[in-house]
């Protein structure tokens, strides 16, 4: 009974809580018909150190994170390994910065759809990975580029 009493608290020690992640303002620049390529928009938040690592959706057969750049005055896109989400910051990903990059879309993204982005994140400490799903809506062509705040 000792040994058992034991191994649960030890257990119940071992096991850390993950990061908890707050995921805002999430939205989709919509697209024309037979548009390839699109890119999902958000804030993060965490209260731990956590790194985005990767995201998926089922609108695309390719889900990447990038970053835009400028390189010898023109601004160019290139897919990076992660971001970092430092505690008590926001992370913003946003048209000319950081985005999730949705590619070899399924169908096109039409005002008023929403969709589903699942994204991985890793704990730095742990090296753990676990996802989280956010709802993004679609924003119709020419609307601005976010949803309005009312």
């Amino acid at each position: 009974m000792k040994k058992l009493t034991l191994s649960l608290i030890l257990l119940t020690t071992a096991v850390v809580a993950q990061a908890q992640i707050t995921i805002t303002d999430a939205w989709v620049r919509g697209t024309v018909p037979m548009q390839q390529a699109s890119g999902a928009f958000m804030q993060l938040s965490a209260d731990k150190d956590t790194r985005l690592v990767a995201a998926k959706s089922p609108v695309a057969n390719v889900v990447e994170i990038h970053e835009m750049v400028m390189d010898n005055n023109i601004m160019k896109m290139r897919q990076i390994p992660g971001l970092d989400i430092v505690p008590g910051r926001v992370l913003e990903l946003k048209p000319g910065g950081y985005h999730v990059m949705l590619i070899e879309l399924k169908q096109q993204l039409k005002g008023g759809d929403v969709v589903p982005i699942t994204l991985v994140f890793e704990d730095t400490a742990t090296k753990k990975q676990f996802t989280q799903e956010v709802q993004a809506p679609v924003t119709a062509l020419g609307a601005g580029n976010m949803p309005m705040k009312h």
